[in-house]
């Protein structure tokens, strides 16, 4: 039994070495900030539209709202990608996913059918990805304290 343990200590070793290398940490960190920057580049596209969600969302004033958005999201992503604060930009793009969450997403308001199913799942994949940016969090704060 002993035998297998160096070679899962190899294999532990090799997969750390490479989810940790700067290029594919890089390109998670990207992945996971992906909906962050292609929701603000699409509100910039359609600055009309974008007007027009806040107020069926209930953010008013609208132009505030949506300049408001664009810019965090746009500034957080970058801070998260970059390594600037990550920790304070993964916290603030969890807490703006949880609240964006529970404003957009009240399955539970809506009718049975596929469009509350569909909703249902959105909800949960955006729990998650709040929860992803915590750990983002606790990973970086780990590093500051020496872990």
């Amino acid at each position: 039994m002993t035998d297998h343990l160096p070679s899962a200590s190899r294999q532990g070793s090799l997969a750390a070495r490479l989810v940790s290398a700067s290029p594919i940490r890089t390109l998670a960190l990207l992945a996971l900030c992906a909906a962050y920057i292609q929701g603000p580049i699409t509100k910039i596209l359609d600055f009309d539209g974008a007007l027009a969600e806040m107020p069926h969302f209930g953010l008013l004033p609208a132009p505030f709202f949506a300049v408001s958005v664009i810019v965090f999201e746009l500034v957080a992503s970058a801070m998260v990608v970059s390594g600037l604060l990550r920790w304070a930009a993964a916290l603030a793009l969890s807490g703006f996913t949880l609240l964006a969450t529970f404003i957009a997403l009240r399955f539970w308001e809506m009718a049975p059918g596929m469009e509350r199913s569909m909703a249902a799942n959105a909800f949960f994949e955006h729990i998650g990805l709040a929860g992803a940016f915590v750990l983002v969090a606790a990973i970086d704060l780990g590093k500051d304290a020496g872990e």
